[in-house]
């Protein structure tokens, strides 16, 4: 009996995600790259056109997302809502970077938690004739916020570490690594996908106004130290974890982080001719390509490298 031809997967993509998506593109045969025209009005609202609306009738479609700004936000969940209604067979929709609720911290009465909200939206995405949406999201920030997901999605939580365990085997001195946690939290959530490199854990503790980030266990010492979390924004706990861990006789200190955020450039600390002192401080800095346009701004300028299709 002859095999059936498995169906493509039509992958539409936002502006700002169109060379990441190309690059997913060459990665498989299957995979036919779809357009939209990202148009607005005279007022700015969207104007948009799903390109080859008719021709994906029974197809498995995909929309990569990137939700790098609130004034983007809104004319993708138009498409995303479109899309599905287009009589396609299945939808995914891939968001590498979940990224509201990073700073968010509901404590009382009146906190707003936007993380909750954002969630909610994507729960009401139509189903398409395959059934619910699948929601596609890349080391989501708060491990609760998973949670937050109505029953009408089907929420796919993956990890950006096995991209880093593939460069780390790649490293001249990959049998020197022990892997460094900024804190607790990011202990808990990477250490067991970790668990055959040596460890070191750090920690914020408070002296009079100040938090010092202190070693809370494991040593240093000797070793090239990479220190593993899910984002970074200003930069500032992986600046001071460098600060004591090199103290603490670390031959060479590197960083990975899934999601590199960097509002306001903050990357610019981490370059080696950065007025901060960090020359030479930072042997690798990476970051995949779940925020574009940090990726876009940054290149392959030093410690930070492009390495792969998805790790920098």
């Amino acid at each position: 009996m002859e095999k059936r031809a498995k169906k493509p997967i039509h992958l539409f993509y936002c502006a700002e995600s169109e060379e990441l998506a190309r690059k997913v593109a060459e990665q498989s045969e299957s995979i036919q790259l779809q357009s939209i025209s990202w148009r607005s009005f005279d007022d700015g609202f969207p104007n948009l056109f799903i390109n080859n609306a008719h021709d994906i009738r029974g197809q498995h479609v995909a929309f990569l997302a990137s939700f790098s700004s609130p004034g983007v936000i809104f004319e993708q969940i138009s498409a995303i809502f479109a899309l599905p209604k287009l009589f396609i067979a299945s939808f995914t929709l891939v968001l590498p970077f979940f990224p509201t609720g990073s700073f968010e911290r509901v404590e009382e009465e009146g906190d707003v938690a936007t993380a909750f909200t954002m969630a909610r939206i994507l729960s009401m995405i139509p189903k398409s004739r395959g059934g619910p949406t699948s929601v596609v999201i890349y080391d989501i920030h708060a491990l609760q916020e998973r949670f937050y997901f109505g029953d009408d999605v089907l929420p796919c939580f993956e990890s950006g570490i096995p991209l880093l365990l593939q460069r780390l085997r790649q490293l001249p001195d990959a049998d020197n690594v022990t892997i460094a946690f900024p804190d607790d939290g990011a202990w808990k959530r990477f250490h067991k996908q970790l668990q055959n490199f040596p460890m070191v854990v750090c920690a914020k503790v408070r002296e009079g106004d100040k938090r010092i980030v202190r070693i809370k266990e494991g040593n240093p010492e000797g070793r090239h130290v990479v220190i593993v979390d899910d984002l970074v924004q200003s930069g500032g706990t992986l600046i001071e974890c460098q600060k004591v861990l090199a103290a603490h006789g670390a031959a060479k200190v590197s960083a990975y982080v899934t999601h590199g955020v960097f509002p306001k450039q903050s990357w610019e600390r981490f370059l080696q001719n950065s007025s901060e002192g960090l020359v030479n401080s930072y042997a690798y800095f990476w970051i995949t390509d779940s925020c574009p346009l940090t990726v876009k701004a940054i290149g392959n300028r030093a410690p930070f490298e492009g390495k792969g299709e998805e790790c920098h």
